[in-house]
């Protein structure tokens, strides 16, 4: 039983250690890479989710993250790099990464967009060294049902959060506990 306990240890220690080098080879994007990739993620989160476009003409910013990898085997991980958009033009590059220990095994890759409902949010990200999601600024994620229900009077919190285009095979695309920090790709 011991051994078999160390052995799966052993294992996540290792998949989290090579999912960290493939996350190294993922941050090599230079900022106009990010924004092109951001911009045709948000495109598509639009034709999949036509609801996330009213929230967009309310926000006063968005933080796109068109690929985000999740990886786990009792250890887990993820990473990925994004752009914050005001409009069509970028006001900052930033990565979101989490690290777990649990019941957890499988791989999958998918994106997210944060929109920013107000400037008291949107400054806090801004100010931060680092935005631990969960404390700061209320957040909400979307899912389809929430998404179709939402109107403009409904919209009463600081960030809503829409997961889209998941692929691969681990339960959860979850940010709860993830911290988001400023990067400053070439």
């Amino acid at each position: 039983m011991i051994a078999s306990r160390r052995t799966a240890l052993t294992g996540g220690i290792a998949l989290a250690g090579s999912f960290t080098l493939m996350a190294g080879a993922a941050r090599a994007a230079s900022a106009s890479e990010l924004y092109q990739d951001g911009r045709a993620a948000l495109n598509r989160l639009y034709e999949n989710e036509s609801k996330a476009r009213l929230f967009m003409d309310h926000a006063r910013a968005v933080l796109i993250f068109p690929r985000i990898i999740k990886a786990g085997f009792i250890v887990g991980a993820q990473t990925g790099d994004g752009v914050l958009l005001q409009g069509d033009q970028p006001l900052g590059y930033y990565n979101i990464s989490a690290a777990s220990y649990g019941l957890q095994a499988g791989a999958q890759e998918f994106s997210y967009a944060l929109f920013f409902m107000n400037d008291g949010a949107l400054q806090y990200l801004r100010s931060s060294d680092g935005w631990s999601v969960g404390a700061g600024p209320s957040i909400v994620v979307m899912d389809k049902g929430k998404a179709f229900s939402s109107t403009t009077t409904t919209m009463t919190q600081d960030v809503y959060a829409f997961p889209f285009g998941a692929s691969g095979l681990m339960a959860g695309m979850g940010i709860e506990g993830s911290k988001i920090t400023q990067i400053y790709p070439n």
